[in-house]
């Protein structure tokens, strides 16, 4: 049983028309894009076709049109994975928005699931009987009945009306022209139909992916813009340097030459005017004239130690005579 798969599996290159066909096949219902299913009603009566009786689907509501209403049933799926035990994560916000690309990945993963799981294939599962009890259920049932009676009507009238006309086309030309329409008809036989929408599923897809990943990275940019406007750092250089780069409206490679010359002359300028540097020349200026001072002092003490009682006097009277012009020897 598969709850968790990786993004390389094979699940995740089932195609979309595969995908639209399973889910009017079990559900009996007549969906022409994945994304109809966002409100998740879809999903909660997939998981009760392959674990009949454990969804309660009094709760689903077939008729959400909010996204309020379409959480609820997200809800009740996800107390089912719980009951369960399954670990998938559930992307509500994503899905709830319809977008074809989110909503065909995680029914691509309903699919891998509902494959894995036998207990829906062993019981006489009615989508109808069951959507009965739904909040719109009924309708969606008359709905998708009304859509396929007149889908069968439209492609039984088709061939028919064709059939007419091309009667008519052949007996109103000669035979040359006959033949020539009948080798233009020719190629038309093969129905490309089917190729030219599979491409542009494979386009649509691949412009889902390209802006889902656009989104991610302007996101990037916008996060990045909002911190250089923070006040403690908007203006400085590097600041600017990175609005150079983000704001440049050139491809040529100059705004990350420019930027760079902005950084190293901010450098420069921070280098010069610093005054970390100039107050620790200060410091280390004044540390060694209190070094020389307190060496003196030393020095002179260790001197007057040395000498006499006598010789301290006498030195201490010339002391006094030399510094006051009162005094006498």
């Amino acid at each position: 049983m598969a709850t968790n798969i990786g993004i390389m599996d094979a699940a995740y290159f089932v195609g979309r028309s595969e995908i639209l066909s399973w889910i009017n096949s079990t559900l009996q219902l007549n969906l022409s894009k994945v994304e109809e299913a966002c409100s998740g009603a879809v999903h909660c009566q997939l998981l009760d076709a392959a674990h009949p009786g454990i969804v309660p689907m009094h709760k689903v509501n077939f008729d959400a049109k909010s996204e309020y209403e379409m959480i609820q049933n997200y809800k009740v799926l996800q107390d089912v994975f719980n009951k369960l035990k399954i670990t998938k994560h559930i992307e509500v916000s994503k899905l709830v928005k319809g977008r074809p690309l989110d909503n065909l990945e995680f029914m691509q993963w309903m699919k891998r699931y509902c494959d894995s799981v036998d207990s829906g294939l062993q019981y006489n599962y009615n989508p109808l009987e069951r959507r009965e009890v739904c909040k719109g259920g009924r309708e969606t049932s008359k709905k998708s009945a009304n859509s396929q009676a007149s889908t069968k009507g439209s492609t039984a009238q088709r061939p028919h009306s064709s059939h007419n006309a091309r009667r008519n086309e052949v007996s109103n030309a000669n035979p040359t022209n006959q033949a020539a329409k009948v080798a233009r008809a020719a190629p038309s036989a093969g129905n490309p139909a089917p190729v030219y929408e599979e491409k542009i599923t494979e386009l649509k897809l691949s412009i889902d992916s390209l802006e889902k990943e656009r989104d991610f990275y302007f996101a990037k940019l916008r996060d990045i813009e909002i911190l250089c406007q923070t006040p403690e750092i908007e203006h400085s250089p590097i600041v600017a340097a990175i609005q150079k780069i983000l704001y440049a409206t050139d491809d040529n490679g100059m705004a990350v030459v420019e930027a760079q010359a902005m950084i190293s002359v901010g450098r420069k300028e921070i280098e010069g005017l610093s005054p970390i540097a100039e107050v620790s020349e200060e410091k280390s200026s004044s540390e060694t004239h209190k070094r020389k001072n307190i060496a003196n002092i030393d020095f002179d003490v260790a001197g007057l130690a040395t000498l006499s009682p006598r010789q301290r006097l006498s030195d201490v009277s010339d002391v006094h005579c030399s510094e006051s012009p009162l005094m006498t020897c």
